[in-house]
């Protein structure tokens, strides 16, 4: 419905029904410097309105006469307690003219549904409003508290803090670590952000390089005894490390068990960036321009550019890092070139694709850069009619496989779970997901480089047999076809 104005010009409202909803909504408007007329059936409060030099009249705003007083009015806010009241004052005043802003007020989703079918343009539920101001108020409150506590034992470090990402770290994590290494330093304590994979995924290197974020390998360090305080963001496990976590802070829960003196987790956020941002926003801090690039990059990669599982939080988050980042090393980022061995590992992925229907699965043979599985995964998935794809190739005696779905029938995830949960471990959620399964458990054969190719053969067979069911396609890889 086409109101023919926009609000920002608006200067004329009338307000129908003024109890304490109403008399709010009229005092922040006639503030605001509009020009209200406020129309209620109840003489003494209308005396009471006009004692206050507001323009107010007596009506029923159940009858027709109300609809005709605030006839000339741009915007129209019903808001009597009396739902059923409310419902004929929309009614009047849609048999008048078809072009007023309507605001009503309803008492519940049923209620509201009648006042939209009836013409309301908004329809707004008080109880509705105050549960979600004080869900606001609470997730403030909350924030506030967590900071306190972040600070408080953070400040007890004595000597460096341990700030742990996944062991191979994404944009996400890699962004968090660095949030939460910027918020240290603001409180006067020394870090390091430590890994114990590799930044294999050219994309992530990019990231790194770009934005001079030092990122320590776990092994090369000298004397792990230096940190006193550790903190696991968005990470699962410090197992390797062998060390007591102090903190954890991620939008997953994690799969171990841990007894850290401070845990936010919060799966209601689609990225750990968008948390360490809050957490930014309540330090009061001056964030850098590297910080602001690497969360804003870290909340657009973990919610593919605010298209997959986005949340209200992710969106203030990212309008708040926006005005600080680096839109020029953003878009470094997101187009690093392909190294050769990732080129190889596609070339080699098309050549030996097996499609299915709409399923595609691939092996890419022994690669050196298993990240460069992800990326192949990633642009098979542009193929025409391929809704969703697995890469796998060996490296190290293991089969690592990478999975992703743009079919929202299938969480890819899952599906490697079905497959190869019992096998090795998968990691991953509806779009994406990964592999990790000992190359023994499918052969019982010792690699050398006279089985290399007798293994890569039984492992074809084994994998994608295994992965074709558990997708649930019938005639697995027996008769499979190379797209051709």
């Amino acid at each position: 419905m086409s109101t023919g104005v926009t609000i920002s010009s608006i200067s004329d409202y009338a307000i129908l029904g003024c109890g304490s909803v109403g008399y709010a909504v009229a005092e922040e408007l006639v503030e605001q410097g509009k020009d209200v007329l406020i129309v209620d059936r109840d003489e003494s409060r209308v005396e009471s309105l006009r004692d206050q030099d507001l323009d107010a009249r007596t009506a029923d705003i159940r009858e027709p006469e109300a609809a005709d007083l605030v006839a000339d009015r741009d915007v129209v806010l019903i808001l009597a307690s009396d739902v059923e009241s409310n419902k004929r004052a929309v009614e009047h005043i849609r048999e008048i003219d078809d072009t007023q802003f309507v605001v009503a007020r309803a008492s519940d989703p049923v209620s509201g549904d009648e006042l939209e079918e009836l013409g309301a343009d908004i329809v707004i539920n008080p109880s509705s409003v105050i549960a979600e101001s004080a869900l606001r108020a609470l997730e403030s409150g909350e924030l506030e508290y967590n900071a306190g506590k972040l600070a408080q034992l953070l400040e007890e470090t004595s000597t460096r803090l341990a700030i742990v990402t996944q062991d191979s770290p994404d944009p996400d994590s890699i962004a968090s670590a660095a949030a939460l290494q910027a918020i240290a330093s603001h409180l006067g304590i020394e870090s390091d952000i430590i890994y114990l994979g590799d930044v294999g995924h050219q994309e992530n290197r990019a990231f790194v390089n770009l934005l001079g974020i030092d990122l320590v390998q776990w092994d090369e360090i000298e004397d792990h005894a230096v940190y006193d305080t550790v903190a696991l963001v968005d990470h699962a496990t410090s197992g390797e490390m062998d060390l007591p976590v102090d903190v954890v802070i991620d939008h997953h829960e994690p799969e171990a068990e841990f007894e850290p003196e401070f845990v936010d987790i919060r799966p209601n956020m689609s990225s750990t960036s968008t948390i360490m941002t809050k957490y930014i926003q309540e330090f009061d801090m001056n964030v850098s321009e590297e910080v602001a690039t690497a969360l804003l990059y870290g909340i657009r990669a973990e919610t593919l550019d605010f298209k997959r599982d986005t949340t209200p939080a992710d969106l203030t988050a990212a309008a708040y890092l926006y005005p600080f980042a680096n839109h020029d090393t953003l878009e470094q980022v997101e187009s690093p070139s392909m190294s050769p061995e990732t080129l190889d590992v596609l070339a080699e992925a098309i050549t030996n694709r097996d499609v299915q229907g709409s399923h595609l699965v691939s092996n890419a043979g022994f690669v050196r850069d298993r990240e460069a599985l992800t990326q192949a995964a990633s642009h098979l998935l542009n193929l025409e009619g391929v809704t969703t794809t697995a890469v796998f190739g060996i490296a190290d005696e293991t089969i690592f496989l990478a999975g992703r779905s743009k079919d929202i029938r299938i969480n890819i995830g899952k599906v490697l779970e079905d497959a190869y949960g019992e096998m090795g471990e998968t990691a991953g959620h509806s779009t994406q997901a990964s592999a990790e399964i000992p190359l023994g458990i499918f052969t019982g054969i010792e690699i050398s480089d006279d089985t290399r190719d007798t293994l890569l053969d039984l492992t074809e067979e084994a994998v994608k047999r295994t992965l074709f069911d558990a997708m649930g396609v019938e005639g697995g890889s027996s008769e499979g076809s190379n797209g051709n």
